[in-house]
Formats: structure tokens, C-alpha cells, sequence
């Protein structure tokens, strides 16, 4: 790390904003820097916003500390439907655009006081949303417009669903951060007995939009791809889109090999789990599903019945975005920690050091797999 951080002096005083929701991730991100830091165990760097509402569900933002000087680090999850407030008497879950519009009400607290503002959404506000087909908005172009014009100098998201959004701030800094080294990480850690090779192992893309980071995977590790493409009926839609009639396979034989399947996201689950009994009806070993977010929008019930019938083996995401307790104690389930690559992002952006070898991670990816199998061969 002090190779990297060749500047010694910091832009300004480092500060990370934890918004509701984020305290548990930014106080694993203080407790690296302090680390690396020497700061004493009473240091913080954390600063806890508040955004108080009123009984009608309106609110303002306030900072506990001065803005001036700062180079300020906002985290913020705006999928933790964990956080609640009342509103009418009532206890509301907060949506992605509550917590978008209290981002914005600490950014405007901060007052233009902070030296600099970098924000830091894992899964990107309205992400999905990101072209036009129809008639119809464009909610993340707009919503990044809307924090440069409050300031913000840089995004920092992972694993956008389309990182082309950030044509919509050219002139503004935006880093989409893949947690590809930190998922390979885990799977050497957490499945002792896998063979990371191309006689063993298969990359699938579950659908055409994932096929970039799926030839990412194959390509550092030398494997081949498959990729799954989604026959839909566009004579119909359905909750806004058109309702996806079968999934069709193209790729090698998948015949006894252990299946690595990649996406961005496990929204409802119901097209990965698809993809896996479709392997599994080619008689694919093992399914191990790589997913930056997993969200389960319709619950767990449907992964516990792949799992107990043998359809999928373990399902990895990361703890970038909310999970409740009941998914943290599945068997099937692996969380992957992505604060200390968190910390060390904001550590060389905060000394304005370039964050280009953090971003392409290839040289890690390599040494861990060569640590890996030197001690298979020791054993």
C-alpha cells in the first residue's frame, strides 16, 4: 500500500459520511484506515448523518460536524429497506428514492463548505434504468446530473448494470469497481475442493448483458464461456417489461464440470434458478452463483428448495448492499466482504493517488491463484 501512496499529503481532512443504514460497513472502513493510519483506537473518521423526518415522512439533513476541509467520503446504500421512519403514525420502509433524497440533504448540510465530495453507492440509484426504449425516463442520468450539480466531484459504484450511464456526467468522475478478485477470494476460501481449470470449471453468462464480466472471468483464469440468451415475448408486457419465454443455451458441454454463473444482480432469483436446473439437466456437477447484489425481492423460499434438491451449491454476494439475518444463516449462502478494498480506494483517493491498479485487479487475481495451488501441490 505505502508504494501506491506515494503523495504524503491528504486533498483534505478525511471524513466518511455513513448515511442510515451504512454504519456497519463504514465503521469496517474506519477501522482499516486507522490501521493503516496509526491513529489511536478513540480516532474516528466516521461521521454519522442524520436526516430527522417530521410525521408527515418530511425530513432535513444534519451533520454533527464542520464541513470545512473536508474531503469527503459519503457512503451510501439506497436498497437497505432495513431502515424505517413513521410517517402518519405508521412504520414506513425507506425506498431507494428515500434514501436518494436524503443523500442529497447531506450533501446540501455539507453547504459547499467541504473541499471535496465523493460519493461512494454501491448498487447505482435507479441503475436499471439507464436507456430509453420508449417514451419513458431516464432516472440515472438524471439522478447523476443531480449530484454534480450539488457538487459531487466523484461516483464510485460497483458493478454497474450498464456503466455507459456515465456519459451522462462526461465531464465528472465515475468509477465502476468490480469485486471479481474478492469473489474468486471467496470461492478458493469457502469450497476446498474446487479446481479452478478448464477441464473443471465453466464461466456462464445467465443472459446477454452479463457477458462482459463473464469474459472478464474466463479470460484471468482461463476458462471457457457459455452464455445463456433469454427468448422473450414482445407481445406482451408485463410489470413494465416483456415476460422472458425460455432460456436457450449456447456453449461447450457442461457435462460434469462445476458451472461459475455471473451477474450483477439476484433481484426476484426466478431467471438464475432457471438457468441452473437448465445445467443441471445437462448434468453440470456443481452451480455456484457470483452475484455483486443479492437482493431477494420475493424471499428465500425458492433458493432453499434449490439447495435441498441439489440444484445449486452456494450463492456468493457481497456486503455492499443490505441483508437481513434469515440470509446470513442460509447453508447456501456465502457474504463476500468488500470493506478493506472499500478503505483502500478511499485511502489513495484521499492522498489524490491514482486508483488504475485497484480498478484492474489481474496481478492479484494471479498471485492468489498461484498461492492457492502452491499449496494443493504441498499437500
Amino acid at each position: 500500500m505505502s508504494e501506491s501512496c506515494y503523495k504524503h499529503t491528504p486533498y483534505g481532512d478525511l471524513a466518511i459520511i455513513s448515511m442510515s443504514g451504512c454504519e456497519k460497513i463504514a465503521s469496517q472502513v474506519d477501522y482499516y484506515l486507522m490501521q493503516w493510519r496509526g491513529m489511536p483506537e478513540e480516532h474516528t473518521y466516521v461521521i454519522q448523518a442524520n436526516c430527522p423526518r417530521f410525521g408527515t415522512g418530511e425530513a432535513k439533513g444534519t451533520l454533527p460536524h464542520t464541513a470545512r476541509g473536508l474531503d469527503a467520503f459519503i457512503i451510501c446504500d439506497c436498497f437497505n429497506y432495513g431502515v424505517t421512519y413513521n410517517m402518519y403514525g405508521q412504520i414506513v420502509p425507506m425506498s431507494p428514492d428515500d434514501h436518494f433524497q436524503d443523500l442529497k440533504r447531506v450533501i446540501a448540510a455539507l453547504g459547499g463548505k467541504s473541499r471535496r465530495i465523493t460519493v461512494i453507492m454501491p448498487m447505482l440509484y435507479e441503475g436499471r434504468q439507464h436507456r430509453r426504449n420508449s417514451r419513458e425516463s431516464l432516472d440515472c442520468a438524471l439522478g447523476l446530473q443531480e449530484l454534480v450539480q450539488m457538487g459531487v466531484k466523484n461516483i464510485i459504484t460497483f458493478d454497474a448494470h450498464d456503466p455507459r450511464v456515465q456519459n451522462a456526467i462526461p465531464l465528472d468522475g465515475f468509477d465502476n469497481v468490480m469485486p471479481t478478485y474478492q469473489m474468486i477470494k471467496s470461492i478458493l476460501k469457502n469450497v476446498s475442493d474446487i479446481k479452478i481449470d478448464r477441464e473443471n470449471v465453466m464461466i456462464v453468462s445467465p443472459d446477454e448483458g452479463a457477458m462482459s464480466r463473464c469474459i472478464y472471468y474466463s479470460s484471468v483464469l482461463g476458462l471457457d464461456l457459455g452464455m445463456f440468451y433469454k427468448r422473450r415475448n414482445y407481445s406482451v408486457v408485463v410489470n413494465g417489461r416483456n415476460p422472458i419465454e425460455a432460456h436457450e443455451f449456447l456453449g461447450n458441454d457442461v457435462e460434469g464440470k462445476d458451472i461459475i454463473i455471473v451477474d450483477d444482480m439476484i433481484s426476484s432469483g426466478d431467471s438464475m434458478l432457471d438457468i441452473a436446473e437448465k445445467l443441471k439437466e445437462k448434468n453440470a456437477r456443481r452451480i455456484f452463483i457470483f452475484t455483486t447484489f443479492g437482493l431477494f425481492v420475493e424471499g428465500l423460499d425458492k433458493f432453499d428448495k434449490f439447495y435441498a434438491e441439489g440444484k445449486i451449491d452456494k450463492v456468493f454476494t457481497t456486503n455492499l448492499v443490505y441483508s437481513n439475518e434469515e440470509l446470513l444463516k442460509r447453508e447456501w449462502y456465502q457474504r463476500v466482504d468488500m470493506s478493506k478494498y472499500i478503505a483502500l480506494l478511499v485511502n489513495t483517493l484521499n492522498y489524490d493517488n491514482s486508483i488504475s491498479t485497484l480498478l484492474n485487479p489481474v496481478d492479484r487475481i494471479k498471485n492468489i491463484m498461484d498461492k492457492y495451488y502452491g499449496q494443493e501441490e504441498s499437500k
